[in-house]
């Protein structure tokens, strides 16, 4: 899966912010920077937790797994960690030996960590930070994650019927993920009314009668992508056609905004002036309107105080939306523009121009 080069490039970002904050080792609990340290890998046993069940500890000169006798095994058989230069320190799971490893390991020299720890300096965001720029080969793996899963939800809404339940199109959806090994970690699904309702619509027995949305954030390597998709039975009200329209303009100017060494926060001010240039001035206030993605669903929702600027290959999905509508698919910010990583595959698609770029967005599926 990882290659040399981008295990090197990960320990040198690491070991370049040990000394920039005199720290002895860095201790990585989170699934997601265990995803990330190495590659790919999993340490989780859970889909949905956010601590994994392994840790890693890097030092200036070192890299060690700890875990229990339960996961070791595989952390060597599957993911291949000693491979990969890392040590395997293990201890009986039932003794709790991870505080006295690391100790061991340490001595008296400082520690950051990205969870709370014991004598530890707790330093999430700042860790976080270190990922958000994707290597040559994390792109690749974006690239493929992006086109599956692009593909497996517009697939699923094609084959949507009247009458379905949003949970039963969202269990063939899963279905459709799980072929390829790609967890389904937050799903929404809202029919009719409930579009307009709820902007967290978490699936239900409900049938859909006349319209559908379905959104996923959906993960493989530790990397993940959002996407929103509409179908609609019978012909689509010219109205609800032009709110659509204009959900996907705001998305858009934001897309177009998301350039390396902007400020985050001036990218939502763009999105903001759009909601009032398309007459809807307070909707942007009902919903967070996204923000930076990568091995997280959101590694930051964007706010007007958010100090991040946008890195070179960092990846963001925006998600504008207007009551009963919403626009979301995931993009690359890169010096050359951006870089749709979910786009339409089997939908069909309308196109617009935004701050001299071109898109090519998914409408809303007639059935």
């Amino acid at each position: 899966m990882s290659t040399s080069n981008e295990i090197k490039e990960k320990e040198r970002r690491v070991r370049d912010f040990l000394r920039s904050k005199g720290l002895k080792a860095l201790l990585l609990k989170r699934q997601a920077n265990f995803s990330w340290m190495t590659g790919g890998g999993l340490n989780l046993v859970g889909i949905a937790t956010e601590m994994g069940a392994t840790s890693l500890l890097i030092t200036e000169e070192s890299k060690f797994v700890i875990s229990s006798n339960i996961e070791a095994p595989r952390m060597i058989e599957e993911e291949n960690l000693e491979k990969q230069g890392f040590i395997v320190k293990t201890f009986p799971w039932h003794e709790d030996q991870e505080s006295a490893i690391i100790k061991e390991l340490t001595g008296e020299g400082s520690l950051g960590s990205d969870a709370p720890f014991p004598n530890a300096v707790t330093l999430t965001e700042e860790i976080a930070r270190l990922r958000y720029s994707l290597t040559p080969e994390e792109l690749k793996r974006y690239r493929w994650l992006g086109k599956k899963v692009s593909s497996a939800l517009e697939k699923t809404m094609m084959k949507t019927k009247k009458g379905e339940k949003e949970s039963a199109v969202v269990g063939r959806l899963c279905r459709e993920l799980w072929k390829d090994r790609i967890d389904p970690i937050t799903l929404m699904s809202a029919a009719d009314d409930r579009i307009s309702k709820f902007r967290h619509p978490i699936p239900t027995e409900r049938r859909a009668e006349k319209f559908l949305m379905v959104s996923v954030n959906a993960r493989k390597w530790g990397l993940i992508v959002s996407l929103t998709r509409f179908v609609y039975f019978g012909k689509l009200p010219e109205d609800l056609r032009k709110k659509y329209e204009a959900n996907v303009f705001i998305d858009c100017t934001m897309m177009a905004h998301t350039q390396p060494g902007i400020p985050a926060s001036e990218v939502l001010q763009k999105g903001i002036d759009a909601y009032h240039a398309i007459g809807y001035p307070e909707e942007w206030k009902l919903h967070h309107q996204g923000g930076s993605i990568g091995y997280t669903g959101r590694d930051y929702r964007v706010h007007l105080k958010t100090p991040d600027l946008i890195q070179e290959n960092q990846g963001f999905t925006w998600n504008p939306s207007l009551t009963g509508t919403k626009s979301e698919d995931t993009i690359l910010a890169t010096s050359k523009g951006p870089e749709m990583i979910t786009r339409p595959i089997l939908y069909p698609t309308l196109s617009m121009e935004v701050g001299g770029i071109s898109f090519t967005r998914p409408n809303i599926l007639e059935k």
